[in-house]
Formats: C-alpha cells, sequence, structure tokens
C-alpha cells in the first residue's frame, strides 16, 4: 500500500467536525459517570458532564482495549485499502497506546504487507490535537508515512502543554497532589502551574495565587518556551473545562502578547476532564521546549 490514513485517540478534545472534515477515523476512550458509560458511540454533552461534576458526582475512565483498537484499524484495511499512523495518548497516562500497538502487531501479522505505525505522542487533550492538525499538514505537502512518522517523532517533544485547574481535590484524586496539599491550597486560593513533560506524564512546575494570576502565568511560560517557534506558530489551540470566558480571556492575551490570530478553543473532552474537573485551562502551541 502506497497511501495511509492517519488515525487517533478521542482524547485529541478536538470538535467533532474536524475529524469528519478530515476523515481521521478515532479510538474512542471511555466515561464512565453515575453508572453509565459514555463513549464516541454513546456522548454525553460537556455541559451535562461538568455540571454533574459540579454537583458532587465522581466519574472513572477506561482506555481503549486491543480488541477495540483493532476493530477500527481493521475497518479502515478494508474500507480504505490504505496503511495507517496513529497518532496516540500519552503512554505516560494511559495504556491506549500499548493497545494501539498490540492492534497493530496482530493485524500486520495477520495481513502481510501490511504498514501500521504507532506514535506515542506523549501528549494529552489539544496538544495531542495539535499534533494531529501538524500531522495532517504534513500528510498534505506530500510526506510518506516514514517520513511522517519520523517528523512527529522529532516534533512532539515541541508540543507545549501549559495548563491549572481549579480545583485541586481532582488532582489528589488522580494521585497529582496530597490530600494536605489540596486542602490548604484551596484554603488559601492557591492554583497549580502544571505540564506534560518529555516522558508524557503530568508534572506540578509552579503555583500562583488566584484564578487570574494562573492564567497569567500560562502566558508568561508559553513567552519563555517560545525561542525561534515564535514565528512558525499557525495555530494556538486551548481546551477548558467548562471555562469558556477564562479560554477567551487566555486567547486574547496570546494575540495581544504575540499577534497570533488563529485559535482554536475546545472543552477539555470527559476522558481528560474525569481527572482534571471543572474549571482546567491548558494551553498549546510549539516551542522550543516543554
Amino acid at each position: 500500500m502506497n497511501n495511509y490514513i492517519i488515525t487517533t485517540d478521542s482524547t485529541c478534545d478536538l470538535p467533532g467536525d474536524f475529524y469528519s472534515e478530515h476523515q481521521i477515523p478515532v479510538l474512542s476512550l471511555s466515561c464512565i459517570l453515575d453508572g453509565e458509560t459514555y463513549n464516541d458511540s454513546h456522548p454525553i454533552d460537556e455541559d451535562a458532564f461538568y455540571k454533574k461534576m459540579r454537583a458532587g458526582s465522581m466519574p472513572s475512565t477506561s482506555q481503549v482495549n486491543p480488541e477495540e483498537a483493532k476493530k477500527v484499524f481493521a475497518k479502515v484495511l478494508k474500507e480504505q485499502q490504505a496503511d495507517i499512523l496513529h497518532l496516540a495518548f500519552s503512554s505516560g497516562l494511559s495504556g491506549s497506546c500499548n493497545s494501539a500497538r498490540i492492534a497493530a502487531e496482530e493485524l500486520m501479522e495477520e495481513h502481510p504487507g501490511t504498514k501500521i505505525v504507532v506514535v506515542d505522542t506523549l501528549c494529552a487533550s489539544m496538544g495531542e490535537g495539535l499534533l494531529l492538525y501538524k500531522a495532517i499538514q504534513q500528510k498534505n505537502a506530500g510526506k510518506s508515512i516514514d517520513e511522517l512518522q519520523a517528523w512527529l517523532e522529532e516534533n512532539k517533544y515541541h508540543l507545549c502543554h501549559n495548563f491549572t485547574v481549579d480545583d485541586l481535590f481532582h488532582l489528589h484524586r488522580g494521585g497529582r497532589v496530597s490530600k494536605a496539599t489540596a486542602i490548604l491550597g484551596t484554603m488559601i486560593n492557591i492554583k497549580p502551574i502544571l505540564h506534560v513533560d518529555d516522558e508524557g506524564h503530568l508534572i506540578n512546575i509552579g503555583k500562583t495565587r488566584g484564578r487570574k494570576r494562573s492564567l497569567i502565568a500560562l502566558v508568561d511560560r508559553m513567552e519563555q518556551q517560545l525561542g525561534k517557534y515564535r514565528d512558525q506558530n499557525d495555530m494556538i489551540m486551548i481546551s477548558h473545562g467548562d471555562a469558556k470566558e477564562d479560554a477567551e480571556f487566555v486567547a486574547g492575551l496570546v494575540r495581544e502578547r504575540f499577534g497570533y490570530e488563529t485559535c482554536m478553543i475546545n472543552y477539555v473532552g470527559p476522558v481528560i476532564g474525569s481527572h482534571s474537573g471543572p474549571g482546567t485551562l491548558a494551553l498549546f502551541f510549539m516551542g522550543e521546549y516543554r
């Protein structure tokens, strides 16, 4: 096969019509909330999801298993007669990447001559989405599957994730901060600054006091990271946990400080939102270092 199809995971947190427009098959992770399982075939509206969380519901999530990944890949092979390059949710945060690799190996054994490449993006939310956006650009520019794989492996380390959360207790549930830190931080209005590191892990790198300062801190850090990429960002992405006004505020700061006009804003989806909670605000761009 000379042509190839790009696939990815639902954790890209991009608008649904983006996948349709670019014909991107998606492996869907699941969110379990109040005893019901939600995924791409049985979605929950983001407003309803965050409303339930604010009311006290505590969701959990489920990764893609190898059989689910195999089903999606097999359908592409059958219907598209094309090789596959899959952009996987960070292995530092989920086992979905490993599931995709198992599925790929099985299918390549069953269909000799077929190539299925799985790239561990080491990215999350619209960081993964921005890498997908860049991959589509590179494919449309004529890169082969091998050339695009090499480009992604090199450039994924320049995909910067800066974010903050409004409620430390969701980070405590995920083991990111201690209970004492969550209680004390909430009492004195501490807001953490976090990022996803080169191993795809969620890391706490700083803190501010107050919500507005935490949003400004995201853009301050962006200024430090941009370097030679300052003139190379044709798309900035911002995801939010039902905090659109804050997302617009950050987008305005980015436009004012750097002149970037193209900015895509969307929800943090239920899978990642289950762990980060309402009020999450994340900023994604290309920079010299994560």
